[in-house]
């Protein structure tokens, strides 16, 4: 406006070249003058932004998958910044990831963590799929009402890096933020201890059971046994942690796109494993006394009694519940009153097992986990239960509540996209966005519009 007056006090008598085109001054994104467009890069004016209607490219997809990085702009400023001391500074490279690489992604690979794959299964199996149900309501309503606050605060100003504890401190101030900040430091904390007991046990109990230090004698000594595993293998896994931190993350950083592809072939596999398991569900037997569940530790044969030759031969089940292995043993009441069967742990979705899981079934700690559905000979109640027999008894007293707690951490990954906003090229736009809320975005004009800064102290 200013320049139009200068050039009609000059005399100029020419047509002003902002008449008629009302964007042609404004500060928008998609404004059709490219040299005024110039003039307002990487200022994150989002409260002045129009949609855009453009829709990436596959080349833009490709291009930015090959760019994935798990690292935040200021771990890889301070790491250059220490490999270059004393040369030359770099200049700073501006944002350029967008929604689904900036925040969608590293979200979905820290959702889809060790909760979702050691602790859901048996999560459902304890609540039952009708309590679970309503476990993940009350889980992800606290998630949505976080990503909406979220979402707020980040389109209320410019959203530099710094992640969730900037914006919680700019937006609450000093005293509730730094709160919040300690808070938000223990649980990643915690959440750090938690990821690295999950490795632990998935080597142990699934991929290389072999390589465990301590092994139990029996079954009552299997909890003590995989905890001193823990403590020894947590120690190197943690001393490898604090190396790596040492020499540089970015090293780490190269093998981005392979643990993307792990996250996302790992969620393909869940569906196909449903799928398969319903029409040919995999060979899992689980040996069963009557109603009790049978520990595999101890004995191989699910039976009493073999064929060997022509003649009848106890096994090695039997040797664990009588007195000798002789047909004349004396054996516990239990055992002699009731049969030994085999079924399938994994039936697959088609055997009517989602009927039987509807609701819940907690137990207490020491009692026998029994199969449901199944009926045997039991004993009068004062009769003890012998503990070095090897059924699987439940380690812990479960209830609603704690189930929530266990299964709570696995709604918080939704951070990790906040956590990256000096990574975005737009953050108050791919954030709202990705974290399931899509504010509209408000046409202002220039003059008269209120002024969104953050509170003093980080002016």
């Amino acid at each position: 406006m200013l320049n139009n007056l200068t050039d009609c006090e000059d005399g100029d008598g020419g047509a002003n070249p902002g008449d008629g085109n009302p964007k042609e001054s404004s500060p928008f994104i998609n404004s059709t003058d490219t040299e005024k467009g110039k003039e307002y890069d990487g200022k994150n004016m989002a409260l002045f932004e129009e949609e855009m209607d453009t829709s990436p490219m596959v080349s833009s997809l490709l291009s930015g998958l090959a760019n994935y990085t798990n690292l935040p702009q200021g771990s890889r400023e301070h790491e250059e910044a220490e490999n270059n001391e004393g040369g030359k500074k770099k200049p700073v490279q501006a944002p350029r990831m967008g929604t689904f690489m900036g925040v969608y992604l590293p979200c979905l690979q820290n959702i889809f963590g060790v909760i979702l794959f050691l602790r859901l299964t048996w999560v459902v199996g304890i609540a039952g799929i009708m309590e679970s149900f309503c476990m993940v309501f009350i889980c992800c309503s606290c998630t949505m009402l976080t990503a909406i606050s979220m979402s707020a605060i980040a389109t209320n100003g410019v959203v530099p890096a710094g992640g969730s504890y900037y914006m919680i401190s700019r937006s609450l101030g000093p005293e509730f933020g730094g709160a919040v900040g300690l808070c938000f430091y223990l649980g990643t904390t915690f959440a750090g201890a938690m990821y690295i007991l999950g490795t632990i046990e998935i080597l142990l109990a699934y991929l290389f059971p072999a390589m465990a230090i301590f092994k139990a004698e029996d079954a009552s000594g299997e909890a003590a046994a995989m905890l001193n595993n823990m403590r020894v293998y947590g120690t190197c896994v943690l001393t490898c942690m604090a190396t790596v931190v040492f020499v540089g993350v970015k090293y780490v950083n190269k093998f981005a796109l392979v643990f993307l592809g792990c996250v996302i072939l790992s969620i393909l596999a869940i569906y196909a494993g449903v799928i398969k398991s319903a029409f040919d569900p995999p060979n899992f037997p689980i040996c069963l006394l009557g109603n009790r569940t049978l520990s595999r530790h101890g004995f191989d044969v699910c039976a009493k009694l073999a064929w060997e030759g022509n003649e009848t031969v106890t096994t090695r089940l039997w040797g664990l519940f009588c007195s000798s292995r002789f047909l004349n043993a004396t054996c516990d009441e239990y055992f002699t009153r009731n049969n030994v069967t085999e079924i399938q742990g994994i039936p697959g979705a088609a055997s009517g097992l989602i009927k039987e899981n509807l609701w819940s079934s907690y137990l207490t700690k020491g009692v026998i986990v029994e199969r449901s559905g199944m009926t045997s000979v039991g004993l009068a109640d004062s009769t003890p239960i012998d503990m070095d027999h090897p059924y699987v008894f439940s380690d812990m007293t479960s209830y609603f509540t704690l189930l929530v707690g266990i299964y709570f951490p696995s709604v918080t990954g939704i951070m990790a996209g906040s956590n990256r906003s000096g990574d975005l090229r737009d953050a108050q736009k791919s954030i709202p966005i990705s974290h399931g809320s899509s504010p509209k975005t408000e046409i202002m004009e220039l003059e008269g519009a209120p002024s969104l800064e953050f509170p003093p102290w980080d002016r």
